[in-house]
């Protein structure tokens, strides 16, 4: 829930970040009200040739009852409506917080105001005084805050004059000249003109994260397999030029010379000596000794003197180079040799990889 509610309010930022930039290129020149008296206004034009200060009085939280005048309400219509309040209206509380929460000092006020004010974030208008040093390490700001409900009149004053904006501004305490303000306290910004709203924006943005959130995760999926898809195709079609360039070469050269043809084709399907003979020295044990040895064609046979001689058989076997071995003759041993003489005959296999 907690990450719901940062999510909620940084959405609520962003949005009323786009409403401001854009309401930037649309608004006319500002309108100030500013509290003389208790629900009493002067209203005020910012530019050089605006009609004389009108006074507005609300009562009972209720609409002007004092209308306009045409020129005033020509004025303010679209415009930025910045009104400073009376400080009597708020609470002031001080706050000591770290130096080091000057950076986060806004949302340390807002996480504080239920412990200082009687109303919750959601339900107050407030803002904080620029903080001051007290210590090395410590610094002091002063908290201000309202109900929304003793503002919400001054929003709707602003819409039914059809302005574009409306800011909210807490005069110093204690000032003689409230209406002055030279150290006022911005507390809000309300935009009330237009498509744009902050609720309309923010669900827009909430649309577009999320939707752009399934894309990303579609996309990562997509590339996942389409990428496995590519690299097994890849292997398939460096299988398939190999195997092809090695029929165009075997074909032309089989129409070509058809003697080489063959040569080639018994050097693939043979085995070469030299490996035979570096398969045989790695298999036969150390107490073994070959005495003959042919090489006919795919045979291999084998005379000489073992002290096992059974268990060759198993181990050329078990050679990718040799297979199907077998005693040629019967073994035989003389009273003046160490082991029994054999005669093996086993088959070759056409083998060019590592010798076992």
């Amino acid at each position: 829930m907690a990450a719901r509610g940062e999510f909620a309010a940084w959405i609520r930022s962003v949005a009323e970040a786009i409403i401001g930039l854009s309401g930037r290129f649309n608004l006319k020149s500002s309108v100030q009200l500013i509290e003389t008296e208790h629900n009493v206004f002067v209203v005020k034009s910012t530019g050089r040739s605006g009609p004389p200060d009108h006074s507005v009085l609300l009562s009972s939280g209720e609409a002007a009852v004092r209308a306009l005048p045409d020129k005033w309400l020509e004025l303010v219509r679209g415009s930025r409506i910045e009104v400073t309040l009376r400080s009597d209206r708020f609470l002031w509380r001080p706050l000591e917080l770290p130096k080091r929460a000057v950076e986060f000092l806004e949302p340390m006020v807002r996480s504080q105001i239920d412990r200082l004010t009687p109303w919750t974030a959601q339900d107050a208008v407030f803002g904080s005084t620029e903080p001051v040093e007290i210590s090395a390490d410590r610094i002091q700001t002063t908290v201000i805050a309202a109900p929304r409900t003793s503002t919400d009149p001054l929003i709707r004053l602003a819409e039914s004059w059809r302005a574009a904006c409306i800011v909210l501004i807490a005069a110093p305490q204690g000032s003689a000249h409230e209406r002055a303000a030279p150290r006022a306290t911005r507390l809000i910004e309300h935009h009330l003109r237009g498509p744009l709203d902050a609720g309309r924006v923010g669900r827009i943005l909430t649309v577009v994260l999320v939707v752009a959130g399934l894309m990303a995760t579609l996309s990562f999926g997509a590339t996942s397999i389409m990428g496995g898809k590519l690299e097994e195709q890849q292997r398939v079609l460096s299988q398939r030029i190999s195997e092809r360039r090695a029929a165009l070469r075997l074909g032309a050269e089989g129409a070509d010379n058809s003697a080489f043809g063959a040569l080639l084709r018994s050097k693939q399907e043979r085995a070469a000596s030299v490996l035979v003979l570096d398969a045989l020295s790695r298999v036969l044990p150390d107490e073994t000794y070959v005495t003959e040895l042919r090489i006919n064609r795919d045979k291999l046979q084998i005379t000489g003197i073992s002290r096992d001689a059974p268990a060759l058989i198993g181990l050329l076997e078990q050679s990718a180079h040799f297979n199907q071995a077998t005693f040629s003759a019967p073994t035989t041993r003389a009273a003046d040799e160490a082991g029994e003489r054999f005669h093996i005959e086993v088959g070759l296999k056409a083998y060019f990889g590592g010798s076992t």
